[in-house]
């Protein structure tokens, strides 16, 4: 088997088993009595924009991390480093903001990760360039409007 499929197999797997406990940790919280009584962005979009937009960044991530992780490449031990630091933000966000109602460390915990996937899209603009770069862009952008919807949070309640 070609070792891109392999790297391929891999991140779809880690990837959406992550967004898929994070989902478990959410459980219910999203029709809870403290979600539904925060003040939320009017740009909020409707619950099931989220699990299509996960479904559609995870696929495209997966597909760019695996184009992008060389084995052989000098900097892979930092790819690694910072992919799986983002994998774990990724999934601290959910208990964060949903169960520990901890708005503001949950802004921090976003950022953080909307920086570590900047930092990826540097790294794949250094080594293939465009158009595998334009994978990760549906993450870019997801991510900025979930900043905007946490930070909107932060600021209105």
């Amino acid at each position: 088997m070609n070792n891109y499929w392999v790297k391929l197999a891999g991140f779809l797997l880690l990837n959406f088993a992550a967004i898929g406990l994070g989902g478990m940790v959410t459980g219910d919280a999203v029709m809870g009595e403290w979600y539904q009584n925060l003040n939320k962005a009017p740009w909020t979009p409707p619950g099931w924009v989220f699990g299509a937009a996960w479904t559609t960044i995870m696929i495209c991530f997966s597909f760019f991390m695996a184009s992008i992780l060389d084995w052989d490449h000098k900097s892979k031990s930092m790819i690694l480093v910072i992919y799986l630091s983002q994998l774990l933000l990724n999934y601290l966000w959910n208990p964060v903001f949903f169960s520990m109602h901890k708005t503001v460390i949950a802004l921090v915990v976003i950022t953080t990760l909307f920086l570590l996937v900047l930092w990826l899209f540097r790294m794949g603009m250094k080594q293939k360039g465009f158009p595998t770069v334009a994978l990760i862009f549906p993450y870019i952008i997801w991510l900025i409007i979930a900043i905007s919807l946490n930070a909107y949070v932060v600021l209105n309640n």
